[in-house]
């Protein structure tokens, strides 16, 4: 009889079992996951971690990193054709749409008072070209070499990062070196958040304590007249001598114009919090997805 059972009935059975164990197996992540995904894993954590922990830019980097984790789980299909992330960054990324909007709300966010009332400090914004071009210049002539695959649309979209502005850095890389996106974005952040590091020490040693203590007062107000015409002639001038900048300027302009007119209160406030913060969500969602083994792990990135 137990002969009897054990061929008719239990062997079938455990076979039936074992084949959907196996096949639960083989549906799994766990059964493909590869060496580079793990790695991309441990990253996307990593920014995670260091959103939360150090607080390193955690507006960007921990939507990043969840982007990048959702987008590296094996099978999970969310970041391939059809999937959510892959719409995000297709309508987002890939037009250019998100980064132009956070721009909008960065303009918005952005008191060129000070500015306007000592037009030296503009000297101290436009000596961040001197890193953009010193690094655009190495990473070409590293292409050149041969040490790396770096063409000039490479070392363009590499070299922007020296701006400190990751809405700047996403659009041109996706626009000149969309293989390149999630690197980019990764250091363009992560140098942003390095930046109450790497600042303090250059100021102790470039200044006396006395200088330090200095009130960095506004040396006297700003008319709203002067306001208002500021970001309408910058318009004007710069995207006139160059067009090319005419969708990232234009966007700010537009953004500190609704700041300073004084009558466009609920496009102000709506442009700088809720605004910013969906497209933030959004665009961060989609670089961390396109944060995958194949064009992250390379010596390019690192």
């Amino acid at each position: 009889l137990n002969d009897i059972i054990k061929e008719v009935i239990y062997t079938p059975f455990s076979k039936l079992v074992m084949d959907l164990i196996y096949a639960l197996w083989l549906g799994s992540g766990l059964a493909n996951l590869t060496l580079p995904t793990f790695i991309m894993l441990l990253i996307s954590c990593l920014l995670i971690y260091l959103a939360i922990s150090k607080s390193f830019e955690p507006l960007i980097l921990l939507p990043l990193g969840f982007g990048g984790l959702l987008a590296n789980i094996p099978g999970s299909q969310i970041a391939k054709e059809g999937g959510l992330l892959f719409f995000i960054q297709e309508i987002g990324i890939d037009t250019g749409v998100f980064p132009l909007i956070i721009f909008m709300g960065v303009g918005a966010m952005t008191d060129f008072g000070p500015m306007l009332a000592n037009p030296k400090t503009l000297l101290l914004g436009a000596a961040a070209q001197f890193g953009i071009f010193a690094t655009v210049i190495g990473a070409v002539l590293l292409g050149a070499s041969g040490i790396m695959d770096f063409t000039l649309a490479d070392a363009a979209a590499i070299g922007i990062i020296g701006g400190v502005d990751g809405p700047t850095a996403i659009f041109v890389a996706s626009r000149l070196a969309p293989e390149l996106l999630g690197a980019i974005a990764v250091a363009a952040y992560s140098y942003m958040a390095l930046v109450p590091l790497i600042q303090p020490p250059i100021m102790k040693l470039l200044t006396t304590e006395e200088e330090r203590k200095i009130k960095m007062a506004q040396l006297k107000p700003i008319s709203q007249t002067v306001k208002i015409l500021f970001p309408v002639v910058v318009t004007f001038v710069c995207c006139l001598l160059l067009p090319g900048v005419t969708p990232l300027l234009g966007m700010f302009m537009l953004g500190n114009l609704f700041r300073e007119s004084g009558v466009t209160q609920r496009l102000h406030e709506t442009t700088e919090t809720h605004l910013i913060n969906i497209v933030t969500i959004m665009l961060a969602l989609s670089v961390g997805s396109s944060m995958t083994g194949d064009s992250f792990l390379r010596l390019e990135t690192i």
